[in-house]
């Protein structure tokens, strides 16, 4: 638990900032994704608000790689996880460096906004059943907050994403910038970018679908049952059910895991 309240605590933070970019200042980027190329040029001074923003996620997604590696469970999608952090951490320096940081910032807001609901809702799963007690607020919220991330993953991940970055990288910015370096490169990663988030939502599709067939009652985080170091030596009959059933959601891809 501690670990989804600090993801959340930070999504919360780094998404809050880009709304403010993009909606509280003169950032026209999200109305009007072509002008992320308006006026470009290899030299450009990037903005302090920006900036900072570009600092904050380089350090967390830096952090993100090591503690892939190193101090989380290994699962079926950590390999696909770290392809993930990679390519992300690629393009905001890369972007940084080449002054493609006004696509950065469009890129950062179309994401963070299900990571955010994704921690919310693991806070709500662990809290349902705090104290030995089995609190109904926490479950409806928890049920409420799949529900939203299913449907925004796909609105700004699969929706909005291509119709506003892809469409401004790859068509708008020739037309902007004919000779404009390294567009092949930037476009490679990011439509690796858009396939990798087309893979979880077959996760999320696949669990919603379980849900709603009965084959899955309650969201439960099952990460615990994946780290043998934590498991009793005489399991419960939740856990024997868990045992027995290898396809649930906590060992066929974690959609509770899934983050960008």
């Amino acid at each position: 638990m501690p670990e989804s309240a600090w993801k959340f605590l930070f999504y919360l933070g780094s998404w809050s900032y880009s709304v403010y970019l993009l909606f509280g200042t003169d950032y026209p980027f999200f109305h009007d994704p072509p002008s992320v190329f308006y006026d470009w040029t290899p030299g450009t001074a990037v903005p302090r608000d920006i900036a900072a923003a570009y600092l904050l996620q380089g350090s967390f997604y830096g952090h993100s790689i090591y503690a892939t590696l190193y101090m989380d469970t290994w699962r079926k999608d950590s390999v696909v996880m770290l392809v993930h952090h990679v390519v992300t951490l690629v393009l905001i320096v890369a972007s940084y460096a080449f002054r493609y940081h006004n696509v950065g910032i469009l890129v950062l807001f179309l994401h963070d906004i299900s990571d955010v609901q994704l921690e919310f809702t693991k806070l709500n799963i662990y809290f349902q059943s705090r104290g030995g007690s089995y609190h109904r607020l926490h479950a409806l919220v928890a049920d409420l907050g799949c529900l939203s991330f299913g449907f925004c993953w796909f609105w700004f991940r699969l929706y909005w994403f291509p119709l506003k970055v892809l469409y401004a990288t790859s068509h708008c910015s020739l037309r902007a910038v004919p000779d404009i370096p390294f567009y092949f490169f930037f476009n490679a990663l990011l439509l690796l970018l858009t396939l990798m988030n087309l893979y979880w939502f077959l996760y999320i599709v696949a669990f919603a679908a379980k849900v709603l067939t009965g084959q899955m009652r309650e969201l439960k985080d099952l990460r615990e049952y994946d780290a043998p170091e934590i498991q009793s030596p005489e399991p419960s009959k939740a856990e024997e059910a868990v045992g027995s059933e290898p396809d649930k959601v906590g060992q066929n891809g974690r959609w509770e895991d899934a983050e960008i």
